[in-house]
Parts: structure tokens; sequence; C-alpha cells
């Protein structure tokens, strides 16, 4: 009897970490489906981008209230899952405190602890806050209506009881070994940790017995550990993904200038084989198995038309709006929104993943497609491609380069481009200026100071 606890504890962790392996690897999946791309360059400098921006918050604290916030949750989540090691051990082989051995390093440990979860806790209080009382303009726009405004607050919840119930547990503990009662008391006689916040805490629980006390503590460590398992397998469909993906999502980020655009590679020959004075304009092209410069389409019209990196952005989206509201065209009430460009992109994709799942892992056409079922020619054309939500979003995340793609699919699969963007190119080829004037006359504003 006395190894049930042991047993379930192995259940949990097994059918836990089972889930999270079979999300993980739709996931993989998912990204993959993408087109290849070649990120592997400049080693050292990705590197370090990984290392400023994702794990050292470079980007983040540029808006400094969120963004220290968004710190101390950051260092609160690494930093006490050191502590959940110490519960799996204590699991399996049913002992208590297991590194309490490690004396004045542990007590410095769990004091840590503690007050980096009542610093979690009041700073999702004030995240929660912004949301939903001060209601902060960027987290208003229409696409974070339903399941998105749910997805973040079901995230601060899960949080705050994470913490609490940490908190919690440690303060029945306290009270437990402060009554002697037997496997909370460490062979020293001493209190075995320091809880400089739950100690607030102990006290409140004065008056219950010791059965009732390690049935609360119990309970807490219980709640805590499944909690923290429920909110790793939660992961997958929620924001907070980027838990997970902001450390290669910043590695394998563009390192180009954010102005440079990358030139498809047939497009590229075409125009070099007209500018080759030797060249025979109707000679045909060299057959080749390996030949992959002709691509299917130009552009993307749907997720599987898009590189895997660009895929993977999808996915790492935080959904914290400040692309949306760095965008020019959005302050200026344009329907485009960088932030509804990733997430309909990673909407899209899942749609696709769960299609390959329902047909034994073959896709099969659902007449859908990312562009009009979900991104409208209207948001796309309404982007001046200044780059700033790139810049804005504070894991290197890239909207531009999806809405260019998919904008190239429309010029140049579907011929379809605004009659102003028309007219413009139209008078480029004629005149040599988007004007709609003769040449001869470009110069005539000169003569006019």
């Amino acid at each position: 009897m006395q190894y049930i606890p042991n047993i379930l504890f192995l259940i949990a962790l097994a059918v836990g970490g089972g889930f999270f392996v079979k999300n993980i690897k739709k996931l993989v999946r998912n990204i993959n489906l993408g087109k290849d791309v070649d990120r592997s360059d400049n080693k050292p400098q990705r590197w370090r981008n990984m290392a400023k921006i994702a794990l050292g918050q470079y980007k983040m604290v540029k808006r400094p209230i969120s963004g220290i916030l968004h710190v101390v949750v950051y260092v609160g989540f690494i930093i006490i899952n050191i502590e959940v090691l110490e519960i799996i051990i204590d699991g399996i082989f049913g002992t208590h405190r297991i590194f309490s051995f490690l004396g004045g390093v542990y007590d410095f440990l769990i004091a840590s602890f503690e007050i980096l979860a009542f610093l979690v806790f009041v700073s999702v209080i004030i995240f929660w806050l912004r949301r939903n009382a001060i209601r902060i303009k960027r987290f208003l726009n229409p696409e974070m209506k339903g399941w998105p405004k749910m997805d973040a607050n079901l995230i601060l919840y899960f949080e705050m009881v994470l913490m609490g119930l940490f908190l919690l547990m440690n303060a029945a503990d306290l009270q437990l070994q402060i009554l002697g009662a037997d496997h909370y008391v460490s062979g020293y006689g001493t209190i075995t940790g320091s809880f400089p916040i739950s100690g607030y805490i102990a006290p409140l629980l004065d008056g219950m017995s010791v059965s009732s006390l390690i049935i609360l503590e119990r309970t807490a460590w219980w709640l805590h550990i499944l909690g923290i398992l429920v909110f790793l397998n939660y992961l997958y469909y929620s924001k907070h993904l980027h838990i997970l993906l902001a450390f290669p999502n910043t590695w394998y980020a563009k390192l180009k200038p954010q102005g440079e655009f990358n030139n498809l590679q047939a497009v590229t020959d075409e125009v070099m084989l007209m500018m080759d004075p030797n060249a025979d304009p109707f000679a045909a092209p060299p057959e080749s198995e390996d030949d992959t410069s002709e691509p299917d389409k130009f552009g993307a019209s749907d997720v599987t038309d898009l590189n895997w990196v660009q895929l993977m952005n999808s996915y790492s989206c935080t959904e914290c709006g400040r692309c949306t509201s760095e965008c020019p065209a959005n302050q200026t009430g344009k329907k485009l929104s960088p932030r509804k460009i990733m997430m309909d992109t990673r909407d899209r994709l899942e749609e696709v993943g769960k299609n390959i799942d329902a047909n034994e892992n073959t896709f099969v056409p659902d007449g859908k497609q990312l562009l009009n079922d979900y991104i409208t020619k209207e948001e796309l054309w309404a982007c001046t491609t200044c780059n700033a939500c790139v810049e804005a979003c504070p894991i290197g995340i890239d909207p531009l380069s999806i809405i260019v793609d998919m904008r190239r699919y429309m010029v140049m699969e579907e011929s379809s481009a605004p009659s102003d963007l028309n007219n413009a190119m139209t008078n480029i080829e004629n005149n040599g200026a988007p004007w709609p004037f003769n040449q001869l006359d470009r110069g005539n504003w000169i003569n006019e100071a």
C-alpha cells in the first residue's frame, strides 16, 4: 500500500509525458509541411541573437512596464522549475525534500523560489488587470475576441493557481515541521528550508490537526505537479507555445537587412537571360532531374507554399500585439493586422494538420486556402512593407515575409493587383516613371522654380 502513491505518480508522469511527446511530434510534422529554406549561415551571429533576444529578453524590455513584468514571470518560470525536479524525485522514490542535505544552499534556493513565486503571482495579476480592467488598446483588436482572449486569461489563471499551490504546499509543510510531524522533520532538529513568503501563510493554518495538514500539504503537492503536466500539454493549443519555440525562432530568424527582399530564382534566371546578349531566347531550357529553379507556384496562396521558418513563426507568435500597434497601416484604420496574419497562418496550418490526421497522413483538398478564406487581399495590399512589425516583435517573427509571398502569388499567378499599382507599373514601363506624363516632361518641374 505504501507504494501506491509512487505508482500513481509514475502513471501521471507517463501519461502527461506521452501526450506532450505526441503534441511535439504533431507540431514538428506541421512545421515541416513548409518548403525547405537554409538558415544555417553565420552561426555565431545566430547564437548571439538567441542569447540576446530569447534568453536576455532584449527586445521585450523596450516597453518597460510589460517588459519587466514579463522578465519576472520568465525568470520565475525557469528557476522555480528547479523545484519541480525535487518534486519528481520525491514522487518517484517516496522521499521528502530530497535536496535538503544541501543545508544553507537549500534554504537559499527555497527562499528564492518563494520570493519569485510571489513576484510572479503579483505580475500575473497586473497582466490580468492590463487586459481586462485597464483594457489596453492592442488587446482589443477584432482578432483577439473569443478564444484568443480566453486563452490569454486561462494562462494567467493557470500561473496564479500554480504559484498559489506552491506557496500553500510550503506553508503546510512548514507548519508540519513546527508541530514535529513524522516524515516532515529533518534529522537535525531544525526547520528544513527557508520560507519568507509562506511563513506568513502558515499562521493561518494554526489549529489544524497534523492529519489535516498532511492532507492539505499532499493535496497541494499533487495539484501542483498535475497542474504543471496539464499546463505543459496545454501549451500546444495556446499562444504560450512560444515558451518552447522562442529560442529556435530567434536562432533561425533572418539575418539579412530588413529592407532586403529575396528574389525568386526562376525570375532571376529569366532576367539574366534577357540581359545576356549571347543567349538564345528561343532555346529550350536544359533538362535536369535536379533542376528546381522553376517553382510549381509563384508566391504563396496556402500554408504549404510558405517555408518552414514562416510556419514556425506562426506557432511562435505570442499574440502580444506589438507588431499591430506599430503598424502604420493599422494605425490609419486599415484592416491589416500583422498579428492576425500570424494567427490566421497558424489556424490554417492547424486545419491542414487535422485534415492529414483524419485522412491517414494524406491531405485531402478541402476547397480552402490561406488566401481569401483566412487572409483577405485588402489586408495584404494595405501593407507598406516598412518592416515596423518585424522590428517590434520581441522574438524575431517576420509577418512581412508572408505578406510579400502572398502578394507575389496574386501578381504572378492571378495577375491581380490594385488598379493604382497596375497604373504605376504601366507608367514605369512606358514613361520611365510612375506618373502619367511623357519622359521628355520629367524635368519640367525644375523650370517651375
